[in-house]
């Protein structure tokens, strides 16, 4: 079994990846509101701020920034994740394995995250969070996904609102 190990700084901030176990469904975007009140009732109980985020029909990209001497990010998905299915009706197929476990088929079990090193690789990371729905093909350009905290970072000044228009030539060149 895989040795999965962890970087971990109390106080730190990270980017995640999380994906539903399904690629073709859309459960984050038709279900959005019941994603939203997930990570609202999570921060409540165990706080952290929100940096980034983008929400595609089958996964998500954000960063957070965690508080001072604290770094259990893992529960806090777990968390989220356990949440959002719960709002959700109990009609997606289900393994064997799943079934005997009592486990629902909605998320990849693991989450994928980095620990943001510098400003460097912050500014690399927000970018990446924000071209997703225009990479994968999901929307033209970046202000026209409504799932995503890049409005917030225009009115902050760090983006212009065209910023990445849509065309090949607009995306960030590790993004082409």
């Amino acid at each position: 079994m895989p040795d999965y190990r962890r970087y971990r700084i109390p106080g730190g901030s990270y980017f995640f990846t999380v994906t539903l176990l399904d690629r073709r469904g859309d459960l984050l975007t038709r279900h959005i509101d019941a994603l939203r009140a997930a990570v609202r009732a999570t921060r409540r109980r165990r706080p952290f701020h929100i940096d980034a985020w983008v929400v595609l029909p089958d996964h998500l990209h954000c960063i957070w920034t965690l508080p001072t001497g604290d770094a259990d990010f893992s529960n806090r998905w777990k968390a989220i994740k356990i949440r959002f299915v719960q709002a959700l009706p109990h009609d997606e197929p289900r393994s064997a394995v799943q079934a005997a476990n009592g486990e629902r088929g909605i998320w990849q079990r693991r989450f994928w995250e980095h620990a943001i090193r510098d400003e460097d690789d912050y500014a690399r990371h927000l970018d990446y969070v924000h071209i997703n729905p225009v990479k994968h093909g999901w929307a033209k350009t970046v202000r026209e996904w409504p799932y995503s905290t890049f409005q917030h970072w225009v009115e902050a000044g760090v983006y212009q609102p065209d910023w990445a228009g849509g065309g090949e030539d607009d995306l960030p060149a590790g993004e082409r």
